[in-house]
């Protein structure tokens, strides 16, 4: 059997995808049980990780790379010299958290601080803000323009 690579497709010409319930099976089930207490913060990381697999040159091409890796409906709400706030929402998220209160969005968060830094050459930090009434993910990416990356 071979394997197939992400950018492969069906015969069909359908991208291949995953149930929901695959996917939260490995997210909140599997990797929680093998990170344990670490799972937010090593998240984290993996999320700067796959930026950096992934460079994006805008927001714009952020933006659609969550939608095209599934993670949901990615918006700017607000950006000013030293921060940014984004939105994240689905029907994935929302049953999310609905129905797990430990639910985590930092691999979320460290793809768009390592995204933010390639972007604006700047040492970024995000920071998730779940909010279950509104059944979406705020993010805060903040900067300092003092923290300069160099190339």
């Amino acid at each position: 059997m071979s394997e197939l690579t992400s950018s492969e497709q069906h015969t069909d010409k359908r991208p291949l995808s995953v149930s929901a319930f695959g996917y939260e099976l490995v997210r909140e089930v599997l990797l929680p049980e093998l990170l344990g207490k670490d799972t937010a913060e090593i998240l984290y990381w993996a999320g700067k990780r796959l930026a950096r697999k992934y460079p994006l040159s805008s927001l714009d091409e952020t933006i659609g790379f969550f939608q095209q890796a599934d993670w949901g409906t990615l918006s700017v709400k607000e950006e000013s010299r030293k921060e940014l706030v984004l939105e994240l929402a689905s029907e994935l998220i929302s049953s999310r958290l609905k129905n797990n209160s430990s639910s985590t969005f930092q691999l979320e968060a460290g793809f768009l601080a390592q995204q933010i830094e390639f972007q604006k050459k700047v040492l970024a930090e995000a920071f998730e803000h779940p909010n279950k009434r509104s059944s979406r993910i705020q993010f805060t990416v903040k900067w300092d323009k003092n923290d300069l990356i160099n190339d």
